[in-house]
């Protein structure tokens, strides 16, 4: 019988892909000193905080199974002899969803409509406020043009991955031209190696970051990445916060040099009074891109998967070695 460790809090609806053979271990989020639980297979609960704890009363760990693409935030206090696995996959949904809507969202200056519209304000094209006009090439004769097309756009996507796919495909019917960076460059479709980022950020109408975070990528795009971009490009974070200088990001805001949509920040949560909050022309929702009820059902039917695999010897998916993007 393996041992399958969740929080206490997790539904039992959630658990009902649960192989024969598992035997299922409710975490208490408190627990007393001293306590100890022993745990062959643990899913690791979604939220970070007291997740380092929750480990150090577990015993006889072999397996932790992230529920998250991202396990930056796993690996400085996780012993290497135990194998990692990823979420990898469980997020191309939700997430690249959130990176259209995003994009879609700027380039329609739906949040721009919004505040209008808080404002009890009936004001478009011709009527509308100059200050509403920061970017460049929005004037067409008489008319302050405040929405324009993704159609015919060249998107790069910078971390090319099964998210990065998932994007791609969500924007093919809007008929883009879209540029992939990855770590490794490939073939069918072209993905272009990191080294060829500063080529390709010039080309580019939206960069969408979905990198992994690690040492590389952190400050993969800092000012003179911003400079390269078009004036008025997009800039899409749904990787992690420390992948863009943020001071160069506010920065570059200010200038009316970008634009940007951001799920993420560095740092974050984004304190009160911080200067992105006010940045013009930047689209920031807290860190929500991949949550959806659908995402949280895909996660566990896939940990269920993966102990399955592990009760049948056989190989796992998604085990994390060397990062990159």
């Amino acid at each position: 019988m393996v041992r399958v460790g969740v929080d206490e809090a997790v539904a039992e609806e959630l658990l009902a892909d649960m192989p024969a053979g598992a035997q299922v271990v409710r975490i208490p989020r408190r627990a007393e000193e001293g306590d100890v639980l022993d745990v062959d297979f643990w899913m690791v609960p979604f939220a970070r905080k007291g997740a380092e704890a929750t480990f150090r009363r577990l015993r006889g760990v072999k397996v932790v199974q992230s529920m998250m693409a991202g396990v930056d935030w796993i690996t400085p206090w996780l012993p290497p002899e135990i194998t990692l696995c990823d979420g990898r996959g469980i997020h191309d949904v939700s997430a690249s969803e959130w990176v259209l809507s995003a994009i879609l969202a700027v380039m329609k200056r739906l949040p721009v409509y919004r505040d209008l519209q808080h404002r009890q304000e009936w004001k478009g094209f011709a009527t509308a406020p100059t200050e509403l006009m920061a970017e460049p090439g929005l004037a067409a004769g008489l008319y302050r043009v405040l929405g324009e097309d993704l159609a015919g756009k060249t998107v790069l996507i910078v971390g090319y991955g099964s998210i990065g796919a998932a994007i791609e495909s969500r924007l093919a019917p809007f008929g883009v031209n879209v540029l992939r960076v990855a770590r490794q460059a490939r073939e069918n479709p072209e993905v272009h190696p990191g080294d060829a980022l500063h080529g390709l950020l010039p080309q580019a109408d939206v960069v969408v970051l979905i990198v992994p975070s690690t040492p590389q990528t952190r400050g993969l795009i800092g000012a003179t990445e911003l400079a390269l971009m078009k004036r008025g490009a997009l800039l899409v974070n749904a990787a992690r916060g420390p992948v863009v200088v943020t001071d160069a990001l506010v920065d570059a805001l200010r200038r009316h040099h970008v634009r940007a949509a951001l799920d993420v920040t560095d740092p974050e949560p984004l304190p009160l009074g911080h200067p992105l909050w006010t940045a013009p022309n930047c689209l920031i929702t807290p860190h929500i891109g991949g949550s959806t009820p659908q995402f949280i059902h895909r996660a566990f039917r896939f940990g269920a998967e993966q102990v399955r695999r592990y009760i049948a010897g056989q190989p796992l998916e998604n085990i994390v070695g060397p990062e990159g993007y």
